[in-house]
């Protein structure tokens, strides 16, 4: 998280004009792909309110980047408590605003206290046609619920991004992963921010310990494999060039895209991390181009031709 308080975030976060363009031009973003902060939609109950201000929240982004088509592309917001208003959701924002996939906010509240995880049953049509368009879905962090996860009771300081984040966002996408979900639907393409969440550096006893103890695993392959064929990991917000060639030397330079996490991080961070290790060589050079744009352009111009 940033240091400056919520009146500046705020501010950032609905300026879709003047400011963030600046910001960009300032550190030589070519394009942002925007979607709303945490936890948005996933956290209206009502199905019927969320379906609503998903609705108009993508129609608001997609007026945004009609604006400045070079500049912004979206991903969609959806009211995932509604498994088939979320199909009809991104199916719109797709093939009539033009966005480049989806963005959730981690599990859905369905009750105060009631949470729903994609890997249900409920939600196989959904990724059916997720899978259909060739639309990413990023799967973003959110925190757990305090009733369902008092581990953190009296540890303020590990919630939210400094830990919290990250448990919360691997389980989901390890629910995924070891469902069987990418058997099922082996074009399907995730997305984990914060260079995988953890999961790249935990792999191997992940899948050593699986193997030695299946316990009836859906899935047909280990989550190395599923990692290195359906998932793909962004920069945002884990500036650490040892951390990034490590997640390199598990999943490879082609899975890996650039991003910043505007504005909960400063670009110039971001930015100025990047650039050292282009300048220290750390990467070949044509490595170096494949995370800063190659591979984005790749993943979001292959929309509908999988």
């Amino acid at each position: 998280m940033t240091d400056v308080g919520w009146d500046v975030l705020r501010a950032r976060l609905l300026d879709l004009d003047a400011g963030r363009l600046a910001e960009m031009d300032a550190h030589g973003i070519e394009l942002a792909i925007l979607s709303l902060n945490a936890p948005a939609i996933q956290a209206i109950p009502d199905p019927a309110s969320a379906c609503d201000v998903a609705r108009r929240a993508n129609d608001a982004l997609a007026a945004a980047v009609a604006r400045h088509p070079d500049r912004f592309a979206g991903f969609a917001a959806l009211p995932m408590q509604d498994p088939e208003a979320a199909t009809r959701e991104l199916t719109r924002a797709v093939s009539d605003l033009g966005f480049k996939g989806a963005l959730v906010n981690g599990f859905s509240q369905i009750g105060p206290d009631r949470v729903v995880y994609y890997d249900a049953p409920a939600y196989e049509a959904f990724w059916g046609a997720v899978e259909a368009l060739g639309a990413p879905f990023y799967l973003h962090p959110r925190d757990p619920l305090p009733a369902r996860e008092p581990i953190y009771d009296a540890h303020p300081w590990l919630r939210g991004p400094a830990w919290a984040f990250a448990a919360e966002t691997a389980m989901h996408a390890l629910r995924l992963i070891t469902s069987g979900l990418f058997d099922r639907h082996p074009r399907l393409q995730l997305i984990l921010g914060h260079l995988g969440e953890g999961i790249p550096y935990n792999v191997w006893r992940l899948d050593h310990r699986i193997r030695k103890a299946p316990r009836g695993i859906p899935a047909r392959r280990t989550v190395g494999e599923y990692l290195r064929s359906n998932v793909y990991l962004t920069t945002s917000g884990n500036f650490r060039t040892s951390t990034l060639m490590a997640a390199i030397s598990e999943i490879g330079a082609d899975r890996v895209l650039f991003s910043v996490d505007y504005p909960f991080e400063r670009t110039i961070d971001a930015v100025s991390w990047f650039d050292a290790v282009v300048l220290e060589s750390a990467l070949p050079a044509a490595q170096l181009e494949q995370i800063a744009a190659e591979n984005a352009r790749t993943l979001f111009t292959s929309l509908n031709k999988r």
